[in-house]
């Protein structure tokens, strides 16, 4: 080694740095990042994101559902490791284009006149004939050919001949750096419009995300991003009649709230319907107050055409309840309770009292909707043909699926506005909670009963699950309530069994007839389920199933079950009448309306008994108030993702449909002062139009066909 060498130590960094650069430079890895982005896009998409955790260890299971929350795959387009490999994209696009930009820029500027001659023997496309012209006569009329034809030419005159050097098709070149400086271009607009400049606020300015509660205007600054924030995305939900400037950027553990620097006021918000019920048209008169100047513009917001503010863009989302006032009556399903009646607003709660020493329950009113589109069609359990409202999922489905009605051929898109619901909570001294979801109008399912739908569930990850109560002759549930409130009355049950037993047995037969009551009662109290003790307390059905199983042989319960069902029936029928002689009403007829009442009736004793509560609530009265959600979006970078697209496809056009092409043209004097021409061409691309244009070229330049001098 020369003492000149720069010693081992000092090329060990110049090595690394020069390999760290030919990597991110290369091609290579540029499309391996990109493959990296195009999979998590669609895991993007498969995935939903930005679901409660709960939705993904209900769907996934606890083991998959943490590895999912720990990547991130929950939210792929704010995940650390989506920006850092978009930001390496960037980097690694631009070295490229930086490294061969030069090159490119430098072909365009070069003719390559002074190719060798020997050089021509080495191109695929070659030509040769004798002109009687001069060389310097010939070149002249090659070039101004070549020049009509659109070709950009250059001679140059050697000693022994002249060289006439052609190009066209140089846009090829310049597809290619538009096409890669379109990726760079649009990746730098995700980047900007992405959760990038947030995380860095939240790094650099100690901004943190806020989980907890309370009013939007005492949330402690540290969680507040200033109205300078360049670039942000998030939502706002304004009120009829009030206003808000303070837009909500949810993040995977908590919100951030970004002031915008005007508000948006919601005078009215507008809904048209289809003659289906769907939704036609949803959109908002707003007025925007500006907080620095005071000035205010008023504005139409719908979907599809967004409002446009100090560079903000002002989108209609959605809609939802802003508060509508409730009047609610309690409907007891047991004997003893009284009604009661309960007023609220939608987002708030009050406590109620069930009866004397029970503790009290917190109710908390949830929902209203007026109009709620469901398809009562399609084949029972296809949830995806469903959901007309897309905020909805397929009421008959979903009944189906839980109640396990039969399934029955009907139209298969019936699209109904069933009416309006109302949904609340009610929860225990320890913080536990039910859901419930009322529909106020009674609902034909098809089979010609019409039944009020009265939903319940546990969790939030669960689905409703719907007790049918069926409408009586007067379209009310209080008949089905007669009947429920006599089967739990003993003096009741007595007097329908009796009359039961004189309708089925002559009087002559009294041995028949005391065995009958026997029988018909026992089947009545098993049916209600007194006598049985709390915890393991069996009701409706189930309990003359786990009857018959205990007392009856397996080979003669098919036989059993049938008569004591039978029995079963007409006692309920007798019950129903008694009730009603109760209350002054005349007696049910027996024809197909009553008989589809009381077979509907029966399923929903069975069902009733075991409701998790002992009242529901009816909304006898409401106010409402809308309240619009718009998505409100800062985003520098869409005129940047925009110049990237343009880019983008001017790019592909050249590099696809623009041929590079270079053509040489050698000509030598001969001794009787003609010329001897060889010509060449070179293109970036072999294909049979080439061949044809050389063959074209070759006839128009030369006056000769290049056929059998083709290599």
């Amino acid at each position: 080694m020369s003492e000149s060498s720069p010693p081992q130590t000092q090329l060990q960094p110049q090595l690394a740095t020069r390999a760290v650069y030919e990597m991110l430079s290369s091609m290579r890895f540029a499309i391996a990042l990109l493959s990296i982005i195009c999979i998590a896009s669609v895991i993007g998409t498969v995935l939903r994101q930005h679901e409660p955790a709960v939705n993904y260890v209900n769907q996934f299971g606890p083991f998959w559902a943490q590895l999912f929350l720990s990547l991130k795959l929950n939210a792929v387009y704010s995940a650390w490791w989506f920006l850092l490999i978009l930001a390496f994209l960037v980097t690694s696009t631009s070295l490229c284009i930086a490294k061969h930009a030069p090159k490119y820029l430098a072909d365009l500027r070069q003719y390559k006149e002074n190719l060798r001659v020997q050089s021509l023997q080495a191109f695929h496309h070659q030509a040769s004939a004798h002109l009687a012209e001069t060389p310097a006569q010939a070149a002249q009329r090659l070039g101004a050919q070549l020049a009509g034809s659109g070709w950009k030419v250059r001679l140059q005159e050697r000693s022994d001949g002249w060289m006439v050097a052609a190009k066209a098709g140089a846009a090829h070149k310049i597809g290619y750096l538009a096409a890669h400086s379109a990726i760079v271009l649009i990746c730098l607009g995700g980047l900007l419009d992405g959760d990038l400049i947030v995380r860095a606020q939240m790094l650099l300015g100690g901004k943190t995300t806020f989980s907890g509660g309370g009013m939007l205007a005492d949330v402690p600054e540290q969680h507040r991003l200033p109205a300078s924030n360049p670039t942000f995305r998030g939502n706002l939900i304004v009120t009829e009649g009030a206003q808000s400037g303070t837009a909500i950027l949810n993040q995977s553990d908590g919100i951030l709230l970004q002031d915008l620097p005007f508000s948006v006021e919601l005078k009215k918000f507008i809904v048209e319907y289809y003659s289906t019920g769907m939704p036609r048209l949803f959109a908002s008169e707003v007025v925007l107050h500006d907080k620095k100047t005071g000035a205010s513009v008023e504005k139409r917001i719908e979907v599809n055409h967004p409002a446009s503010y100090q560079g903000i863009e002002i989108y209609q989302s959605s809609f939802e309840d802003g508060g509508s006032r409730l009047q609610l009556r309690a409907v007891p399903l047991v004997v003893g309770m009284k009604s009661f009646e309960v007023q609220g607003e939608v987002g708030a709660s009050t406590q109620i009292k069930l009866g004397e020493g029970q503790p009290p329950l917190e109710m908390e009113f949830t929902g209203l909707r007026t109009i709620n589109v469901e398809n009562m069609g399609g084949n029972p359990g296809d949830a995806a043909q469903g959901a007309t409202d897309v905020r909805k999922v397929d009421l008959r489905s979903s009944l189906e699926n839980h109640l396990g009605a039969g399934n029955k051929v009907i139209t298969p898109r019936d699209l109904r506005n069933v009416g309006p619901s109302v949904s609340y909570k009610l929860r225990d001294a320890s913080g536990q909670a039910r859901e419930f979801n009322n529909y106020m109008l009674p609902v034909d399912m098809g089979d010609g009963q019409p039944v009020y739908l009265w939903g319940v569930r546990e969790t939030l990850a669960d689905q409703f699950r719907y007790l049918r109560i069926p409408a009586d002759e007067q379209s009310s549930y209080r008949g089905f309530l007669r009947l429920k409130a006599a089967l739990q009355t003993p003096a009741m049950r007595e007097r329908a069994v009796q009359q039961y037993v004189e309708g089925a047995v002559e009087a002559g037969r009294p041995a028949l007839r005391e065995q009958l009551y026997a029988s018909a009662l026992k089947a009545l109290v098993i049916f209600a389920g007194d006598g049985q003790p709390g915890a393991d307390k069996v009701t409706g059905l189930q309990a003359i199933s786990a009857f018959m199983e205990q007392n009856v042989p397996e080979a003669e319960r098919a036989k059993a079950g049938e008569v004591l069902v039978r029995i079963l029936n007409g006692v309920l029928f007798e019950l129903m009448q008694v009730a009603r002689a109760d209350d002054g009403l005349a007696p049910l007829e027996p024809n197909e309306q009553t008989q589809r009442f009381m077979t509907q009736s029966v399923l929903s004793l069975s069902d009733a008994l075991l409701y998790p509560e002992p009242l529901v609530f009816e909304l006898t009265q409401f106010d409402q108030v809308q309240a619009s959600v718009f998505q409100v979006a800062k985003a520098p970078g869409k005129l940047v993702v925009y110049l990237g697209c343009l880019f983008l496809i001017l790019g592909v056009f050249a590099m696809l449909y623009v041929r590079d092409r270079r053509l040489w043209v050698w000509l030598a004097p001969r001794a009787d002062g003609s010329a001897d021409a060889r010509m060449a061409l070179s293109t970036n691309r072999r294909t049979l139009d080439v061949d044809r244009d050389f063959d074209d070229l070759s006839q128009k330049l030369l006056g000769a066909s290049p056929s059998g001098e083709q290599r």
